[in-house]
């Protein structure tokens, strides 16, 4: 069920973490964010996943720094290459190399 919270316009945002349930969800959800290669939109939509799972339990599995992941996996982040291992791996995922499609 979504939790969506008002904004104080009387519109509720929307937030696709909390639509994030299953990891069949999980997966196309990221998968999706992929196939456009954009850098920005693949962190932004693995800090949707985090913050689906509870980012205080991802940086506490991490060892990273809650805000500094906030930061990291936002639309803004450009997260490092081992912080975006240890977040797919406390979310139980990994990394895979496979041939475009023709």
């Amino acid at each position: 069920m979504a939790k969506e919270a008002n904004d104080g316009t009387g519109n509720t945002p929307f937030d696709p973490a909390n639509y994030l349930e299953t990891a069949e969800d999980i997966r196309y959800y990221l998968e999706a964010a992929m196939e456009g290669n954009d850098a920005k939109h693949i962190a932004s939509a693995l800090g949707d996943v985090a913050r689906s799972k509870g980012m205080t339990e991802i940086a506490r599995q991490t060892g990273l720094g809650r805000q500094a992941l906030y930061n990291a996996l936002s639309k803004n982040g450009n997260p490092t290459l081992e912080t975006l291992t240890a977040v797919l791996d406390a979310l139980g995922l990994q990394l895979s190399v496979q041939p475009k499609a023709a």
